[in-house]
């Protein structure tokens, strides 16, 4: 059985100022939990596509009824990929992430989508979906329902952090920071790769997802 969650969102900015702000969001006051970044993976394709891997550490603080049934030296962090395709010219930024360890206890999967909103002009549509799952004999149910509860508390964090971002932004030209923002990016992706590659692998091309 796996938990499924799904929402929408109309933030009110638009698409190039969103993306720029999403690779500047952390750190940020509202997610603390997120302990660091670094990308592992980049590439531009033939038909102009930014294609992104980057890996997440996060606390990942177990709740009080389980910490019972687990070991006491588990870690407390939580490796995150994080997948990215920009389209510049549909004007979409598709993400997919996935936690790397502690899989058996608790695995959960998110895909959001921000694309131009068709209703509100100069905003942008998000949406988000979750998949949350757990193979722990006699506790999945508890703690998919704990994971879900913990993934829409961040989730309201995620965007406070975002909207955090992009109040940071404000006065700047959104596609001056979303060239910049990328450019600088891809000088140092070569060395993160390196740098990252017994941590996450060996660097590969994101998932065929969309």
């Amino acid at each position: 059985m796996v938990k499924y969650f799904c929402s929408y969102t109309d933030i009110k900015s638009t698409w190039d100022h969103v993306v720029s702000a999403f690779w500047q969001r952390y750190p940020n006051p509202y997610s603390t939990h997120v302990l660091t970044e670094d990308v592992v993976y980049r590439e531009v394709t033939a038909d102009n596509l930014l294609l992104s891997r980057r890996l997440l550490m996060k606390t990942n603080r177990l709740p009080r009824w389980a910490e019972a049934f687990f070991p006491g030296g588990m870690s407390r962090c939580v490796y995150i990929i994080e997948d990215s395709i920009v389209d510049p010219v549909n004007r979409s930024l598709t993400t997919y992430t996935w936690n790397l360890n502690h899989t058996t206890l608790m695995s959960v999967e998110e895909r959001c989508l921000f694309r131009d909103s068709a209703e509100l002009p100069g905003s942008t549509h998000l949406r988000r979906e979750a998949w949350i799952s757990s193979n722990v004999y006699g506790f999945s149910r508890p703690i998919q329902e704990f994971g879900l509860a913990r993934f829409k508390k961040n989730q309201v964090k995620a965007m406070k952090g975002l909207e955090y971002a992009l109040t940071n932004l404000q006065g700047e030209t959104p596609q001056r920071l979303l060239r910049d923002s990328v450019k600088d990016a891809s000088e140092k992706a070569k060395e993160a790769a390196k740098s990252l590659a017994s941590a996450a692998s060996a660097p590969q091309k994101p998932r065929q997802y969309v």
